[in-house]
């Protein structure tokens, strides 16, 4: 199944204190800068495996599929190591599609540093001239008859899947916001909240019922002042988006969680518009990711056993 990416991506680094953006994206070219969503690039390298990396592995081998794109013709993407086995990148082609693979050994495989940055660095490689179906970490197949297999038998969820991702990319966003600073100013701002909070700092008494009445309105004051940050950014957002999806927050810090698929030409004006909204919160902290393959995006359900 086409899955979210891991937690761990091989890519450049850019942050900016609260208020403004913080992204991590894949090249430098792509470096803009203002007082709201200022960045400095720290990329960290991939270097490209050798064949010398480590010894060739005779027996035993599976193939080790990164995405599926569209291509009636053989491609190669360089090397790759995974599972500490130094491989070309290659295709396997049935009709008009693709699946990107390089040799495995057979076997579980570990969801490591360097196994899931290898997997990222192969799909970021290959979106950069292509359409692509990320797959899910971790996904091998025996033969290269079972990866033909695949394309055979997904093919129109593949060709349907990638006719709508077509030149589109995923961007992420995570909101956060300082949820003491948040309090305060509710507390000052809300006078039921400000009188239970000093009624409780003065009784000497029991403050039980107090304390359940006070965290009860503040909980949803602080849902309020929540949804209205998460429904103003999303509106803001969504005139510059194909899609978008959002998911669970982690964390009581973080208050929106979303992704966006993004058409490859109108990626500056979303970059722009992410720097907009950005500058009118200076309170809360942007951290914006991408360009992506479109994980948030894909749900393909594949019945074709792995290895």
């Amino acid at each position: 199944m086409a899955r979210k990416p891991p937690a761990s991506r091989a890519s450049a680094k850019r942050a900016h204190t609260s208020g403004g953006v913080r992204r991590r994206t894949q090249s430098a070219h792509q470096v803009h800068g203002d007082r709201a969503a200022s960045r400095s690039v720290e990329r960290e390298e991939v270097p490209p495996p050798s064949a010398a990396d480590t010894p060739a592995r005779g027996i035993g081998k599976g193939k080790y599929v990164y995405c599926v794109i569209r291509s009636s013709k053989p491609l190669q993407f360089g090397m790759s190591a995974i599972a500490g086995e130094v491989g070309s990148v290659h295709t396997v082609n049935y009709k008009d599609l693709a699946a990107v693979v390089s040799d495995v050994p057979i076997g579980p495989l570990d969801s490591t540093r360097e196994n899931v940055l290898a997997h990222e660095h192969v799909n970021e490689t290959v979106m950069r001239e292509h359409t692509v179906i990320p797959m899910s970490f971790g996904t091998i197949f025996k033969t290269r008859e079972d990866a033909l297999e695949l394309l055979r038998s997904a093919h129109d969820a593949f060709d349907d899947v990638l006719s709508k991702m077509a030149n589109k990319l995923e961007y992420g966003l995570k909101v956060l916001w300082d949820r003491d600073a948040v309090i305060a100013d509710i507390e000052e701002q809300d006078e039921d909240i400000r009188r239970l909070r000093n009624e409780i700092a003065s009784q000497k008494g029991s403050t039980y019922f107090a304390r359940m009445q006070y965290g009860r309105l503040l909980e949803a004051a602080l849902q309020n002042r929540s949804e209205r940050y998460v429904s103003g950014i999303l509106e803001e957002l969504r005139a510059s988006a194909v899609a978008a999806r959002i998911n669970k927050p982690i964390g009581d810090k973080m208050i929106l969680n979303g992704a966006f698929l993004v058409s490859r030409d109108n990626e500056a004006a979303f970059d722009h518009c992410i720097k907009q909204v950005a500058a009118q919160h200076e309170k809360l902290t942007f951290k914006y990711t991408g360009p992506w393959p479109p994980y948030n995006f894909v749900n393909i359900r594949l019945k074709l056993e792995r290895a």
